[in-house]
C-alpha cells in the first residue's frame, strides 16, 4: 500500500480547492471536495493564522487521512495580544502578555515541542516573545525565564 504525504500550511477554516492544497493533490485521484471540507472543519479554530497541515493518502485505495499541527508560536502570541504583527526591533515593545498566556500558548505547542517538558516549552515560548518584542507580566521575558527556572510560577504550571 504505498503511501504519499503532503504537507501544506493553510489559513485556519480557509482552504480551498485551489493553490497549494489542488496541486499538491490533483494527480492523486482524491475527492479535493472531501479533503477541503476535512481540513476547514479541523482548523476553524485557527481562523486567521496559518496553519501546518499533512494529509496522508494511500495512493491504491484513495483514503486520506488529515493531521493538523499547531500554528507557529509566534502567530498564538499575537492572536493572544490581538495583533497582526510583532515588533522588527526586539527592544521595541509591542504587547505584554499575562503568565497565563504563556503557559495556554506552552501547553498548545507542547505536542509539537522538540521537549516533553512543560517548562522548557514555557520557556521556549517566552523567547519567542521576547524576540516579538513582548513583555510578560510587564517585565522582561528573560526574567520571567529566570522565575521559572527557580520555582516562581510552579503554582500556576503545576506540572
Amino acid at each position: 500500500m504505498p503511501r504519499k504525504v503532503v504537507r501544506v500550511l493553510i489559513e485556519g477554516g480557509r482552504a480551498t480547492p485551489g493553490p497549494p492544497l489542488g496541486p499538491a493533490l490533483g494527480g492523486l485521484g482524491l475527492n479535493i471536495g472531501q479533503v477541503v471540507k476535512e481540513i476547514n472543519e479541523r482548523t476553524s479554530g485557527y481562523a486567521g493564522m496559518k496553519v501546518p497541515v499533512e494529509i496522508e493518502v494511500d495512493t491504491e485505495t484513495k483514503r486520506f487521512e488529515v493531521r493538523v499541527g499547531t500554528p507557529p508560536t509566534s502567530m498564538l502570541i499575537l492572536r493572544e495580544l490581538k495583533l497582526e504583527r510583532g515588533s522588527s526591533d526586539a527592544k521595541r515593545r509591542v504587547g505584554n502578555l499575562k503568565m497565563e498566556q504563556i503557559v495556554k500558548i506552552a501547553r498548545m505547542k507542547l505536542e509539537d515541542s522538540n521537549t516533553p517538558d512543560l517548562r522548557r516549552t514555557i520557556k521556549q515560548v517566552l523567547g519567542t516573545a521576547l524576540s516579538m518584542g513582548v513583555t510578560v507580566e510587564g517585565r522582561d521575558p528573560r526574567e520571567v525565564q529566570r522565575e521559572v527556572d527557580s520555582g516562581t510560577w510552579d503554582s500556576l504550571i503545576g506540572d
